[in-house]
């Protein structure tokens, strides 16, 4: 009773507790609403929003601190399902889910809908098959649970490498993101943007572990919510009158298919799009004669000068054709390296993408392609969900199997919020973009067009093709990560909107960073170091390495997004197909097979990672560019869709050689009993770790 009393107690005080935050926050938005109309820079709102935001999240951080191992690895497993279900969709809404997915939908239309249909349906798979057995199960990590179920170092390696790998490959993605926020809305240059950002994450994962990442995490979906709703409900009263877009979803796509037809046959359109033809068709035949063409080009740009010059022609044409003969390339190899990136211009001589046409494609095996890998991305994510470290941890801190449920529930929810709204952010700013940047003057382009350019050129270019001084849709280059943060300028909201989206940005990158760089340094410090090298560590020994761990990996994770190994998107999916290689097969046949044994778990997980990497190294253009042999497409399958291939392998590789060798001991076989049935409690050989 009075374990329940106190429960309940502790419940009731943070609903009271994040309230006062909720309103707290929403006055401190209000306040820089009115600065900015009283005549504050943007500048000084973009800082506002950057250091109070984290030094709330740092001071939250520097409370929870702890030493005690029960806390700092699982919040002494007293988070209440309500805020477990929240700090989880916290954790959960990366910088892929904030920023990246409507940015995917935007680009993709109907296509980017396997992210969102994979992500919610992994949720789940989690709910039925792994969450309360894995909170039953007890302890502190996943390789935790691989160890004791299959027995040995060697299941429990293989676990903390599979671990480290996925975890890393999605941290770089949200530092990505970090560093992406930063730099755009304080001037910082990109890659101090990354340190800046890292400081804030490593302040609140550091000092308190779980327990700290657990309330910053609760505090940060409050944040991310409010900013990614705030802009949705501006643009849908905007362009439809109702303050709830998604009511009037079907309505918007009808009038964005309208605008885009009208952009198909466009004169304008239409003569940019054939200067794109004509430029790749030159650069695919100069490719067939490399030498040839770059002799006659340069020959022909040299007498256009000399002939200028003859002429006495006008300053200004002879000053264009200088301009553009010490522009040509120095040698054969650059004009080979321009010409390559020329002949991918064809892409951008299609008309526009209809947003809500499924698998658009010119024959009926390019839409095969593009359904196999709809589903390939379905799949993938789905399992990937299930089988994701640093949410399966998420579990462990929940009173009960029973709260662990309910807690799923929650996560359900709150992840609801944000992903039914997505697709209407998407459709809204598309439309937004058609209607009002397209056919405008580059005279007067915007000052945010330029302002992104600066952070990264790859995320937006615009550039007058056939110089006739008007926007063309065609002209338009734009990144999908940057759809979300520029969506309110591109709007012309007020600045103080693009400062809040910013904010919930960065919240949904820090708090997913937090809980991945805590799955890192505990699988090495808790995993490796405590149960493989030194068992009587103690406990304050241990939680100091898991802390100095934490800096470690968090610095090199920052050297490496330095390096722009890819855009959010791919990162974060590429994690999830490692996980759902690695760990999904092992996890789901651990709990409900009990013929599953070691040789299998180790062959198997071994096998799954292996060719999920392998896949992906000799198809992914930043390994290939980095010298790894390329191979062509699986399938036509994506890299990002490389699960597809690793869990199949991993899943039947464990089966044949768990047949093939003996049997799991007595002991195992029970832990599964134990694990799976509610009515068992636990023995001599599995205590649940209180």
């Amino acid at each position: 009773m009075s374990q329940t009393f106190s429960h309940s107690t502790f419940n009731s005080q943070l609903k009271k507790y994040y309230s006062f935050y909720t309103g707290g926050f929403i006055s401190f938005v209000i306040l820089l609403a009115i600065a900015e109309q009283i005549g504050m820079s943007r500048q000084w709102i973009g800082y506002w929003f950057l250091f109070a935001t984290i030094g709330l999240y740092a001071g939250i951080g520097i409370m929870s601190r702890t030493a005690e191992v029960s806390e700092y690895y699982v919040a002494g497993r007293r988070v209440p399902a309500f805020f477990n279900g929240m700090a989880t969709g916290a954790d959960w809404m990366s910088a892929a889910s904030f920023i990246g997915m409507a940015g995917t939908l935007f680009l993709g239309g109907f296509d980017g809908l396997a992210w969102v249909m994979g992500w919610t349906g992994g949720y789940c798979l989690v709910a039925l098959f792994l969450a309360p057995y894995l909170r039953k199960f007890g302890q502190f990590t996943i390789p935790d649970f691989l160890g004791e179920r299959y027995g040995g170092n060697i299941v429990r390696t293989i676990g903390i490498i599979s671990a480290i790998t996925c975890s890393f490959v999605y941290v770089v993605a949200q530092i990505y993101g970090v560093g992406l926020i930063t730099s755009r809305f304080t001037g910082l240059e990109f890659g101090v943007g990354v340190f800046v950002g890292l400081s804030g994450i490593l302040v609140c994962s550091m000092l308190g572990g779980m327990k700290a990442v657990t309330w910053t995490q609760v505090a940060q979906y409050i944040i991310l919510i409010i900013a990614y709703m705030t802009p949705v409900v501006w643009l849908g009263i905007k362009h439809t009158g109702i303050p709830v877009p998604q009511l009037a979803y079907g309505y918007t796509i009808q009038k964005l298919t309208e605008v885009e037809k009208k952009l198909t046959n466009d004169p304008k359109e239409q003569e940019v799009r054939k200067i794109f033809k004509d430029r790749s068709d030159a650069a695919n035949a100069a490719l067939k004669e490399p030498a040839k063409a770059y002799a006659d080009g340069k020959a022909a740009a040299e007498k256009r000068v000399a002939d200028l010059r003859a002429a006495n022609a006008p300053a200004e044409q002879l000053t264009a054709a200088e301009k553009a003969l010490a522009a040509y390339p120095k040698d054969e190899a650059a004009a080979k390296a321009l010409w390559n990136r020329e002949k991918g211009l064809v892409a951008r001589s299609a008309p526009p993408r209809p947003h809500a046409t499924p698998y658009p494609g010119k024959d009926e095996a390019a839409q095969n392609t593009a359904r196999l890998n709809f589903i390939g991305i379905v799949f993938c994510m789905m399992f990937g969900t299930a089988a994701l470290p640093h949410i399966l941890m998420r579990y462990y801190t929940t009173p009960s199997v029973q709260q662990a449920r309910v807690s799923v529930f929650w996560s359900l929810f709150f992840i609801f919020l944000l992903y039914f709204t997505a697709p209407c952010l998407a459709v809204l700013a598309k439309y937004d973009m058609y209607t009002n940047l397209v056919g405008s003057s580059f005279a007067s382009l915007p000052a945010w067009a330029a302002a992104w350019a600066k952070v990264d050129p790859g995320l937006l270019n615009i550039t007058d093709i056939n110089r006739d001084g008007i926007v063309q849709l065609a002209e338009i280059v734009i990144g999908g990560d940057l759809i979300v943060l520029a969506t309110p300028e591109i709007a012309g909201l007020p600045y103080v909107v693009s400062g809040l989206v910013a904010a919930g940005g960065l919240a949904a990158a820090l708090s997913t960073a937090d809980g991945l760089l805590l799955t890192i340094a505990n699988a090495l410090s808790h995993d490796l170091y405590y149960k493989m090298i030194d068992p009587h560590a103690s406990t304050a020994r241990r939680v100091t390495i898991s802390k100095a761990l934490l800096v470690v990996v968090a610095i090199i994770a920052a050297y490496v997004t330095s390096l722009k190994p890819g855009d959010i998107l791919f990162l974060v999916g590429a994690a999830f197909s490692l996980a759902a290689s690695a760990f999904f097969p092992p996890l789901v046949l651990g709990v409900f097979w009990k013929r599953a044994n070691k040789w299998g778990a180790i062959v198997g997980m071994a096998a799954g990672l292996g060719v999920c990497i392998y896949y992906m190294m000799r198809t992914y253009p930043f390994f290939t560019n980095m010298g790894v042999p390329k191979m062509d497409l699986w399938f036509g399958l994506s890299p990002v869709s490389a699960g597809m291939f690793g869990l199949p392998v991993g899943l039947l590789t464990i089966v044949i050689v768990s047949l093939l060798t003996s049997p799991p001991s007595k002991q195992v076989q029970d832990l599964v009993e134990h694990v799976r049935y509610p009515h068992l409690r636990g023995d001599a050989m599995v205590t649940e770790a209180k």
